[in-house]
């Protein structure tokens, strides 16, 4: 396995709501938890292409895909050395359908801090200090 790999993730924006997905109870990496959609891409492969992959894999939906919006190094349960992107998307097209690595998914309001899953929290803050006024309606 390789010690080092990017991560992509989407901080899917709807009607001022987040979409969070779980995942499944014999995940490797934080069975059960709450998520956003993304993970890991390949080191020929184009970020934001693996993005929208990603995305369409585990969700069904298409995305479009706005801006980078934070930056996070760590260390899996398993030892990989993970730099993650998270971007701020909106959803564009689809239905969701979740993939078999996923049990179920909630739109979860911005504006309430006590839904958002903790390693999430700093990002909600970050979203909340722009004027991000597009996703009010």
């Amino acid at each position: 396995m390789d010690s080092f790999r990017i991560a992509v993730k989407a901080f899917v924006i709807k009607n001022r709501k987040l979409l969070i997905i779980r995942r499944s109870d014999n995940d490797v990496h934080k069975p059960g938890e709450w998520d956003i959609p993304g993970g890991r891409i390949s080191q020929e492969e184009d970020p934001l292409e693996g993005l929208r992959r990603e995305v369409a894999e585990e969700t069904g939906l298409n995305i479009n895909i706005l801006l980078p919006f934070s930056i996070n190094h760590f260390t899996r349960d398993d030892k990989q050395k993970i730099t993650m992107i998270i971007f701020l998307c909106e959803a564009i097209t689809g239905k969701i359908k979740l993939s078999a690595e996923h049990t179920e998914y909630r739109w979860i309001s911005i504006d309430d801090e006590d839904s958002f899953p903790s390693w999430l929290k700093p990002v909600r803050e970050a979203f909340l200090k722009y004027n991000l006024s597009q996703f009010s309606k």
